[in-house]
């Protein structure tokens, strides 16, 4: 791969590559794994993980995908040990914040694709319209830009409010 500067993710065998994201971005998802990270660093829960942690959903052709947030399980983590490459599977929970390039159906297939490879929930932040939006397995997505968020499911303990994301 080039040392251009570009971030990249193969999805089924393809290389994509996309631009470096914007500040309004980087703020929005610099706060979320704070946010993130806080709860499951004091609950003693499990792993966070910042942008550019690679998760291979699929081999054969191969999908990694890289969120700009995710949580892992300490009782996965303890079963899979060390990892220095790739996460073998996909996250517990991900989170994505929409960069201004981004397509509706672009931000939907990516979190379709998180959930089919089995991550139990996928917040996506937009920073433009301050909503964030819950994706789950079987459910319509839910668009909330106020009020808390309840991601118990998926990252136990966690309720956060909307507005936190973009204070």
């Amino acid at each position: 791969m080039p040392d251009d500067g570009m971030r990249r993710e193969l999805v089924e065998g393809r290389v994509l590559t996309m631009e470096p994201s914007g500040f309004n971005h980087g703020r929005v998802a610099a706060t979320a794994n704070r946010l993130l990270g806080a709860h499951a660093h004091a609950t003693g829960i499990g792993a966070t993980v910042a942008a550019e942690t690679g998760f291979i959903l699929a081999t054969d052709p191969d999908t990694v995908r890289a969120p700009d947030a995710a949580f892992v399980s300490r009782a996965r983590v303890e079963a899979v040990g060390e990892t220095v490459r790739f996460w073998p599977g996909a996250p517990d929970f991900a989170l994505e914040v929409a960069s201004p390039g981004d397509g509706p159906r672009e931000i939907e297939a990516k979190a379709k694709a998180w959930l089919a490879a089995g991550t139990s929930a996928v917040l996506v932040l937009d920073p433009a319209a301050k909503a964030a939006t819950v994706y789950r397995p079987g459910c319509q997505p839910r668009t909330s830009t106020d009020g808390q968020l309840d991601l118990t499911d998926a990252v136990p303990g966690w309720r956060v409010a909307v507005a936190d994301f973009f204070a």
